[in-house]
């Protein structure tokens, strides 16, 4: 018996070395039991994980649009402040480009907070039961 492998869900050093030193699962030839439990959600739970899940999406939706827009507002700045600062053109229009970069990541990001989104909205209404089709012919 001292030859199998034991897995557990926690695993400590102390432990470990009873172990070894005892030859075995807590003694010579013992045994232990793993009880697994299996949690069932019902409808009504994962509708309700869902629509907080769309919103929380939702709400890093508006905090990437905020971002974009900040973003490319600096990038704006930057080109202004070069047109008008030609002694440090060069270094503005590098600061320009690093936040038109950071404006169309945040774009990007924006777009894929939004994708989760609907894929939430749509989990939700299968969790729901009311599944509604917006289709012309269908």
């Amino acid at each position: 018996m001292s030859e199998e492998k034991h897995h557990h869900f926690f695993h400590h050093k102390k432990d470990d070395e009873e172990y070894k030193a005892t030859g075995g699962e807590y003694g010579v030839g013992g045994y232990s039991e793993t009880v697994a439990t299996e949690v069932v959600t019902t409808g009504e739970n994962e509708y309700e994980r869902y629509t907080k899940e769309e919103k929380h999406h939702k709400h890093k939706e508006h905090l990437g649009e905020m971002g974009a827009v900040a973003a490319g507002a600096f990038a704006l700045y930057e080109k202004h402040e070069a047109k008008k600062d030609p002694e440090n053109a060069h270094r503005h229009k590098i600061a320009e480009e690093v936040a038109a970069t950071a404006a169309v990541g945040a774009g990007g990001y924006v777009f894929h907070e939004h994708h989760e989104k609907k894929k939430d909205h749509k989990d939700a209404e299968e969790a729901s039961g009311e599944k509604k089709h917006h289709h012309l012919f269908g």
